[in-house]
């Protein structure tokens, strides 16, 4: 285990870190200022996949697919909310289970008739090979743009909630919604714009994490529950901890799924480190859940103080 690979995989986790981030925020807000659990959340992430792969395909650029992928997905998720979402506002969370699963099952089968059951998204050949970070160290310059991306989207959605009117009233929803209401607050209008704003942070997700991963029906299902976990450790309705949790999470799943099996194999046969690693990194993201839940039940930066 060298220098060089430590580095190579802090990388990788802190651009797994924030790309995770772009979800668990939407996610957050959705249900720290709404209440409401919105397992078809990750089908907004494979949405925005399919739309970028389609509009780059279209317009021949991977910039321009993006931008329109973004913008598509944001329309979506408002019309989405809008029209069926808002009925479940005043719902139990068992019916919000109920309805958002089976919203995945009908989005699923609406993306597999329109696109196929999967698509390819490629980088831009400009991005394709690696950039020499340090002497020895050669890093993807894709990754290096998701990371940039990332960090650049993470100061955005700070500035947006903690300093503008819109982020302040995001901030008020999300700690009292009564209150926010009683104060003249157009939640409906105000839900709407917060549930477009986070189906176009899956769509950048998508998007970026298309070339790296398959752009296929389902792929939302996996991340949902990583997202989940990240809101968990951060605390609900908190972008702050959206973002702490998320880097944590992709911290420790990265380091956990590439660097135990080169630590197992200093103590156990290759065989057995070879496939108790990622087994035991897979379960990591887990147990730091169930310590900080332990330690703050609340989570990290709870919204509600």
């Amino acid at each position: 285990m060298t220098a060089i690979l430590l580095l190579e995989q802090s990388l990788n986790g802190l651009q797994f870190g924030l790309m995770l981030f772009l979800l668990a925020a939407g996610l957050t807000l959705v249900f720290g200022i709404m209440d409401m659990i919105n397992l078809a959340h990750g089908s907004l992430y494979m949405v925005g996949a399919f739309f970028a792969a389609w509009f780059v395909d279209l317009t021949g650029s991977f910039v321009a697919g993006v931008l329109l992928a973004i913008l598509a997905t944001g329309l979506f998720g408002m019309v989405l909310e809008a029209s069926l979402l808002r009925s479940l506002y005043a719902r139990d969370h068992l019916s919000q289970v109920l309805a958002t699963f089976a919203l995945i099952l009908i989005i699923n089968e609406g993306v597999r008739m329109l696109w196929g059951s999967d698509m390819a998204l490629s980088a831009p050949a400009v991005l394709s090979g690696p950039v020499e970070l340090l002497p020895g160290l050669y890093y993807p310059a894709y990754r290096l743009l998701i990371i940039a991306v990332g960090l650049a989207l993470a100061v955005v959605l700070y500035v947006l909630v903690a300093r503008t009117r819109m982020g302040a009233l995001v901030r008020a929803g999300a700690s009292n919604r009564d209150m926010a209401m009683a104060m003249g607050v157009n939640i409906k209008r105000l839900f709407t714009a917060v549930f477009g704003i986070g189906a176009a942070l899956c769509a950048v997700a998508g998007a970026m994490l298309g070339p790296l991963l398959a752009v296929q029906v389902g792929m939302g299902e996996s991340v949902l529950i990583l997202a989940f976990v990240v809101i968990v450790i951060g605390g609900i309705g908190s972008i702050r901890g959206a973002l702490a949790g998320s880097l944590l999470v992709g911290v420790v799943d990265t380091a956990g799924r590439t660097l135990l099996p080169h630590l197992f194999r200093e103590f156990l046969p290759p065989q057995v480190a070879s496939a108790a690693g990622p087994a035991v990194g897979s379960v990591m993201i887990y147990l730091l859940m169930a310590v900080v839940l332990f330690v703050r039940p609340q989570g990290l930066f709870p919204a509600r103080g």
